[in-house]
């Protein structure tokens, strides 16, 4: 059959434009020129499916091991899309995702970056603490419990299924990780506070600001982590979809199923076929059987699915709530820093306004005293003008001018005073 459809096939050949229209030199000009001139195509091809080093973790063994795939066969693999890979990648910067496919878990938790399927974890290498503690707590929680991963399946009534366990510890990794930052952070804020507001100086208010900016960062952080996980637990489906192990069942059941009623749809075929009935009514009653049989398992299916997603969807929801609490716990120490932040702001603006208003009322004075002393210069300018006055020739005269001059300067000072205090320019 394959030499007759290959004859009956055309022959492919790759003709140019030159040579279906000879006469036509401009089509034979295109065909030689290349279509992307200049661009190296092959070469960005190969940098896009450049190879990326992961630390895979078995679910039934608890080994791991370093391996080196590319994003293509990464996506095929986990059967995901590309632009969930792209959470991963370390050199774009993305908030906190957990993300809940058909055949794995997307988790985007701080220095945790990972794929959870239902059979193997794949983290992206690195040399993070974080991430070897990651790698180390998986192993030792599969070694504690060894049959769960291999059944997929315990009577223990603390039992999570791989892929919560996973999830589990990569949310604590991304707790603790943010609980220590908001602990390092508030060990330095409180003294430098304290500090500040028994001294206040520009570098004190700076190492203040830069505080106060890591503090909103690390703030933004946490509050993320926390709308994902607080996300996660409003959403029934997303729970759902985060069972990886019950679908890998299901689907496993529903093909051994199928197998099963195709075996008894042939031994029913095969009976009716040796049987003396009649052969209208054969093929109504076997496909009537096969009808109700399928009807009868889908029925068991959907209830037995119904029910065991509503009790996962429970055990997910009691492990998303704990972890919900020890983030919000981290979330209301960085809200009650930064309003012990604001309120030393505060305290120190007040602070500044009170130097401030005192400067202004040192100035009005200075300047209503100066504005005094003026007069004097004003009257000795009139004396020692070069005229003939009767009053030089009194021997007292220099001293009743100084005298009426400083009673007219007090009275006039006075005079400013009781308009500052009347318009409360200055309390006095």
């Amino acid at each position: 059959m394959e030499e007759v459809r290959e004859r009956l096939l055309p022959p492919r050949h790759i003709a140019s434009a030159a040579a279906i229209n000879p006469n036509n030199a401009y089509g034979a000009s295109t065909a030689r020129r290349p279509l992307f001139q200049g661009m190296d195509v092959l070469g960005l091809k190969k940098r896009g499916q450049g190879l990326r080093s992961w630390i895979r973790v078995d679910a039934a063994t608890g080994g791991s091991q370093v391996i080196e795939v590319d994003k293509f066969t990464m996506m095929r693999r986990c059967d995901l899309p590309a632009r969930d890979l792209r959470l991963l990648d370390p050199l774009f910067v993305y908030p906190s995702t957990i993300l809940g496919r058909e055949k794995a878990i997307v988790v985007n938790l701080e220095q945790i970056r990972c794929i959870i399927t239902a059979d193997e974890v794949f983290l992206l290498n690195s040399l993070d603490s974080y991430v070897l503690q990651y790698v180390n707590e998986l192993q030792r929680r599969l070694a504690a419990h060894p049959g769960d991963g291999l059944t997929g399946w315990s009577t223990s009534p603390d039992y999570l299924p791989f892929e919560f366990r996973a999830l589990e510890i990569a949310l604590e990794s991304a707790c603790t990780f943010l609980d220590t930052q908001a602990g390092e952070l508030e060990t330095e804020a409180y003294p430098l506070l304290d500090e500040l507001t028994s001294k206040i100086s520009t570098l004190n208010l700076e190492r203040v600001r830069r505080l106060k900016s890591r503090l909103v960062a690390l703030t933004r952080r946490v509050q993320k982590v926390r709308d994902e996980i607080e996300q996660l637990m409003d959403d029934d489906g997303d729970m759902a979809e985060m069972y990886l192990t019950e679908k890998k069942r299901r689907l496993e059941t529903s093909v051994y199923g199928d197998h099963s009623l195709f075996g008894h749809s042939s031994a029913g075929a095969g009976l009716s076929v040796s049987a003396p009935v009649s052969p209208v009514s054969s093929p109504t009653d076997s496909r009537r059987l096969e009808k109700t049989l399928s009807l009868s398992r889908s029925r068991h299916d959907s209830m037995r699915s119904s029910e065991s997603n509503k009790e996962n969807i429970e055990e997910l929801e009691m492990l998303l709530e704990a972890y919900f609490v020890v983030i919000d716990s981290t979330l209301n120490k960085l809200t009650s820093m930064k309003e012990y932040i604001d309120d030393t702001e505060d305290f120190i603006n007040i602070q500044l306004d009170n130097v401030r208003n005192q400067l202004i009322q040192f100035e009005l004075l200075l300047t209503t005293g100066t504005f005094v002393v003026a007069i004097f210069g004003v009257v000795a300018g009139v004396f020692g003008m070069n005229f003939a006055v009767p009053l030089f020739d009194y021997p007292k005269a220099f001293q009743w001018v100084l005298i009426i001059t400083g009673i007219c300067g007090a009275v006039i000072f006075c005079g400013f005073l009781w308009y500052f205090k009347y318009r409360r320019l200055m309390p006095l």
